[in-house]
């Protein structure tokens, strides 16, 4: 048995990957609250990158019967990974990797900025045409539906943030595997928009929960019953959420591809190997018996030969993985390696120079701000794959040579 279990008193019990890898008190308190709530089916499933997380522990799997936990999803909805193979090798890369750096940070818009009449340099001042075309073939009726029931979610930045990066953990880069070829890998979700259709229903929930006068351990895992009009309306919402975060990390993989073939003047062949894999959402599901929702809050699905990503840091390797269908963890797998130091913790702890030798191999931002996404403030990837040996199987490991952050 890979798991340990942990049972809890007047609940389910938590069956936890975490052999070798930290797990934080606070992380399981936070998921014995989870497992305390009525509608758990079996258990509760922790991640080798399990740690506390704002409404419910990231690196969680919860199975729920007829409700659903909007803090338990999050706010970055349909949050998640992208990954192709090129026909390049190292060695057709430069020397010098600064300039294929500085092409991609160009054609996608990420980071943040605000300031009274300026343009935030996140997102598109007038979406190109490839993004105005999936906004209104694949996207636009729907949210305006939605809208049309929640007129709060209008203004937000929805087209103008698809196929954008973001800040914090989100990244594009260029890695190479285990027989130098080169693969383009990307993280990002839903956007601002995302977040804004999260906090809008996790704000619902806790009033629901106030007007029924029920009292939970933690009021951010007030939940919708299922067949209630917020329910349904949330089902609706996140799935619109995760679409757009799907199509949001395609149209960044085309820019990118276009903006490295541009810089290498030269064609790209890059349909090779892809998977495109959320680690932030709900879906229905079926596990011992019985149709469930299942959240996955940075957990990826690993049903038995599914492809995955599981990234690292932005100095350390990650891996493509092929899922084994461990019915034990709801066919889960973790979703990276997991923090171990909190933003503060690590802009505190880490010092500019650490951060800049961890990241040496790597053509990347060497700056204060991205001191918070070093490599010590996350756990140790090989010993978070080895955890979870019995939920995947490896089939490439990357090593990363650009990194762009926001």
């Amino acid at each position: 048995m890979n798991y340990q279990v942990t049972n809890v008193e007047q609940g389910v019990p938590i069956k936890s990957w975490t052999i070798g890898v930290n797990f934080e008190d606070q992380a399981r308190q936070q998921l014995k609250n989870i497992a305390g709530l009525p509608f758990i089916h079996k258990w509760v499933a922790a991640m080798p990158d399990v740690h506390l997380g704002k409404g419910a522990t990231i690196g969680s799997v919860i199975p729920t019967v007829d409700a659903i936990i909007p803090a338990a999803v999050g706010v970055d909805i349909g949050c998640g990974m992208m990954a192709a193979r090129t026909d390049l090798n190292a060695l057709d890369l430069p020397d010098n990797l600064h300039g294929i750096r500085t092409a991609i940070e160009k054609a996608v818009p990420h980071g943040r900025s605000t300031g009274r009449g300026r343009r935030d340099i996140g997102s598109w001042g007038h979406a190109p045409e490839l993004v105005q075309d999936k906004w209104k073939s694949k996207l636009q009726t729907d949210f305006e539906l939605l809208c049309e029931k929640h007129p709060v979610l209008k203004n937000t930045n929805n087209l103008n943030h698809l196929g954008t990066l973001g800040t914090g953990n989100h990244f594009i880069e260029l890695c190479l595997d285990e027989k130098d070829r080169v693969w383009v890998m990307l993280h990002s979700g839903s956007r601002g928009v995302g977040n804004r259709i999260g906090t809008y229903f996790i704000e619902k929930a806790k009033e629901d929960m106030q007007r029924w006068h029920i009292h939970l351990p933690d009021k951010d895992l007030a939940y919708f019953p299922e067949g209630t009009n917020h329910f349904n309306d949330y089902v609706e919402a996140v799935e619109w959420a995760q679409h757009f975060a799907r199509i949001n990390r395609e149209i960044m993989m085309q820019n990118t591809l276009n903006a490295l073939s541009a810089e290498m003047n030269r064609s790209l062949h890059a349909d090779l190997e892809a998977v495109n894999c959320h680690h932030n959402y709900v879906q229905r599901e079926w596990h011992y018996n019985k149709e469930v929702w299942l959240t996955r809050k940075g957990a990826v699905s690993a049903q038995l030969g599914q492809m995955g990503i599981i990234p690292g840091s932005m100095g350390t390797r990650s891996y493509i993985v092929r899922g084994l269908g461990n019915q034990e963890s709801f066919c889960s797998c973790s979703h990276g390696a997991g923090r171990v130091m909190s933003r503060t913790e690590a802009k505190k702890k880490v010092s500019l120079a650490e951060h800049i030798a961890a990241t040496a191999h790597v053509e990347c931002r060497k700056d204060k701000d991205v001191v918070d996404e070093t490599p010590s403030a996350y756990k140790d990837i090989d010993a978070v794959m080895e955890a979870q040996k019995d939920l995947v199987e490896v089939v490439h490991q990357l090593r990363q040579v650009v990194c762009v952050k926001g």
